[in-house]
């Protein structure tokens, strides 16, 4: 068999030939949102002609057909073709969110793919109130929404992410970022806790979906060069159409970077892409190919001291061992679409080849093989004259890990130090129906059935016999009620729980540390209470949230002298607070009163963070370690009708918080000015240069966590000083 690499490189090689059939491109009206406002809700007035009379259902295949009416960018424009069936517009999936009565979140492409280097996900998500995503090196983030993943040092827990539906986490829960192409993606839905139910996911912190484009979307040609700081720079083109049945979409880049810290630097080449064929116009099917090479070197976690006033210096032990985070990547997917006359039937399958080549205080060489299927029904229709809408489906992702782990020698392998074979099995079964009994009123009750089990093979003796296996029977119900107050503006509240089986990766440990076992690891329980309210206006959107988890059983991190941890579980905490975000036209006709008036748009995204101990045995009611109390983001943006923009911006952290349970050591509160300005009129060409930390203040983005700090603990991870980055891009 081809080592993975091999395949690697041959899918690289062969996808730009392979993957798009002999194709015309076509280009469409494209979709032009708000300025930059993350806060979306539904869009429902450019719907609101179309509404159909009251107590009436709308027809599901004209739905799903017919985008919503849509404002032009004033620039290029070219005839339409047919949309996708398998693949919604953000038009379509911003009607389908909008049936959450809960916390989401639909951002295009608009929001960060002209006006910024787009080099990590915080530029994708850092408008999203409820999300806190800081990076740490290269591609790799410190991701949280409501508290999720507090304790998880390393990779990824607690949010489940996918990539046109498909999962991109293994199949044991863990996740990463460096298989994410922010060039990539038309737009991505943000599902917060149990408002993920329709994507079977079951943690606290939900799902993220990340939507690439097809043959059918408007200006499906284009390339982009950036460059900036610390040695960034990238190339990315895409191209794609539609003739006839057939369309099909590619999108590749590649990057790299110096780094701001000492051992930071890196490279990848990332490649996606898509062919459709439709078999008629209410049965399509989609093949999917993702392939990823990535190489990172590390520069690790430090001192508070350090990180404040050596901000560029790695830990000694992460250059003496060379450490690194490396891996291929080769995903394959399909998925199908049928509809009939109120009911639609997706189904597909999927299989991940993943390479993971990781010297860090052991050499970890994990091949992981992961795959599974999928298949939803969606039925909306009415029943004795009102409204029901009904969504069902299955999940099953499985997946098989070949762990093994060396002596680190200089980030080269020394002698074996453990060995096992992985597997996970998880079956999720969801149902949720929501019934309009007022025209604008739906109460919605959903559940989830998850069946999961984790098994060790313990292939390296001479240290005991880790083997084991469990199991997990868990029930996740949900209910809700969604009031469309009128066609802008909806308000929402519900219960939900949700149950997260730890990944093997919880029972990591190191020198200093007993080892716990992965089969004494209990789920983690939530129950959480949400209400809210959304809408979208032409000169105001907004969003206000708040919510409360009670956690039973949280996973909880040990802390090891080389930054690594084990998890037990805690006995009960609380992760609460308010989500607000805010994007208004503060003045309007300053320059230019004409039918498309000037604007001057303030954005805002404001996250309250409480997150604490119920009455633990040991810590009290301590604040949980790991997340900033207060976190506001906001920029002032003048935008003018041909495409001009200019202004400052702000991330603000005002009060320090905790890195340990026994809250003893805090990092600093910061504030962060930024500026950009750019011309993007939706047209052919559009360009930026962007201005970060302006002042080049010294600050900490984002800690590792531990049960007991000390003054010299290593768990903080400076943030990037001065940077300046541009870039300009054409699409046709």
């Amino acid at each position: 068999m081809l080592s993975v690499s091999m395949r690697l490189r041959s899918a690289l090689l062969a996808s730009a030939a392979m993957l798009i059939p002999s194709v015309v491109s076509a280009q469409s009206a494209p979709f032009t949102s708000l300025p930059a406002v993350t806060v979306d809700a539904p869009a429902q007035q450019r719907a609101a002609a179309a509404r159909k009379p009251r107590n009436a259902a709308p027809n599901a295949r004209a739905a799903r057909a017919t985008p919503a009416a849509t404002t032009a960018h004033v620039g290029a424009q070219a005839p339409s073709v047919p949309g996708a069936l398998t693949v919604l517009t953000a038009q379509q999936a911003l009607r389908e969110i909008q049936q959450t009565p809960g916390g989401v979140a639909l951002v295009t492409a608009d929001a960060w793919r002209n006006s910024t280097p787009s080099n990590t996900i915080k530029d994708i998500l850092d408008y999203v109130p409820g999300v806190f995503a800081q990076p740490k090196w290269g591609d790799d983030t410190r991701l949280s929404i409501r508290g999720s993943s507090l304790s998880r040092n390393f990779h990824l827990r607690g949010v489940q992410l996918y990539m046109d539906g498909i999962p991109i986490n293994t199949a044991d829960g863990y996740g990463d970022f460096q298989e994410i192409d922010p060039t990539a993606y038309k737009y991505v839905e943000v599902f917060k806790g149990g408002n993920a139910l329709r994507f079977g996911a079951n943690s606290l912190g939900g799902a993220i979906n990340f939507v690439t484009p097809t043959g059918r979307d408007p200006f499906v040609n284009g390339a982009s060069v950036d460059m900036g700081a610390f040695g960034f720079r990238r190339l990315q083109a895409n191209t794609g159409g539609a003739n006839g049945p057939w369309d099909g979409f590619i999108t590749a880049s590649t990057q790299s970077a110096d780094g701001f810290r000492d051992h930071s630097n890196g490279e990848a080449t990332r490649v996606s892409g898509n062919v459709g064929y439709q078999f008629s116009p209410d049965f399509e099917t989609r093949f999917y190919l993702n392939a990823n090479s990535v190489r990172q070197r590390i520069p690790g976690s430090v001192s508070k001291d350090s990180a404040l006033n050596s901000p560029t210096t790695a830990a000694a032990s992460n250059l003496t061992g060379d450490q690194q985070r490396n891996i291929d990547t080769v995903r394959l997917a399909n998925k199908t679409t049928i509809r009939l006359d109120n009911t639609t039937i997706d189904f597909g399958a999927f299989a991940v080849d993943r390479h993971l080549m990781h010297p860090i205080f052991q050499y970890l060489d994990y091949s992981y093989q992961d795959y599974g299927g999928f298949a939803k029904v969606t039925d909306d229709r009415n029943i004795g004259g009102y409204r029901n809408v009904f969504v069902a489906g299955v999940n099953v992702i499985n997946g098989r890990i070949d762990n093994n782990q060396y002596v680190n020698i200089a980030g080269q392998k020394g002698a074996l130090a453990s060995s096992s074979i992985d597997r996970s099995k998880n079956t999720s079964v969801y149902a949720e129906n929501s019934f309009y009994f007022l025209p604008t009123v739906a109460v919605i009750g959903g559940t989830q059935f998850l069946y999961a089990t984790r098994n060790r093979q313990d292939r390296f003796l001479s240290d005991g016999d880790q083997s084991g296996a469990t199991e997990f029977n868990l029930w996740s119900p949900k209910g809700g009620l969604l009031w469309n107050i009128d066609p802008t503006w909806q308000a929402y509240a519900n219960i939900s729980r949700s149950a997260e089986v730890p990944s093997f990766g919880e029972s990591s440990n190191g020198p200093g540390i007993p080892t716990i076992p992965f089969t004494s690891i209990r789920p983690q329980r939530a129950t959480t209470y949400e209400i809210g309210t959304r809408g979208r206006r032409p000169d105001l959107t907004w969003e206000l949230t708040g919510y409360r988890a009670n956690i039973t059983d949280e996973l909880q991190c040990l802390y090891s002298a080389f930054g690594n941890c084990n998890v037990t579980n805690a006995d009960r905490t609380i992760h609460q607070g308010i989500e607000a975000g805010l994007g208004v036209a503060v003045f309007k006709g300053m320059f230019d009163a004409g039918p498309l008036p000037d604007k001057l748009w303030l954005n805002m995204a404001y996250t309250f963070n409480d997150f604490r101990f119920d009455n633990d045995a040991t810590f009290g009611n301590n604040l949980l370690p790991g997340a900033p109390r207060h976190y506001l983001r906001a920029e002032l943006l003048y935008k003018h009708a041909n495409g001009f923009y200019l202004g400052p911006n702000l991330e603000w952290v005002p009060e320090a918080y905790y890195v340990d349970s026994a809250n003893t050591l805090k990092t600093e509160p910061y504030a962060l000015l930024g500026l950009k300005a750019g011309v993007d009129n939706g047209g052919t060409y559009s360009g930026y240069i962007e201005a970060r930390n302006v002042l080049d203040t010294r600050y900490i983005a984002s800690a590792s966590i531990l049960n007991q700090a000390t003054a010299t603990s290593p768990l903080f991870e400076p943030g990037t000083g001065r940077a300046i980055y541009a870039g300009v891009k054409a699409r046709w």
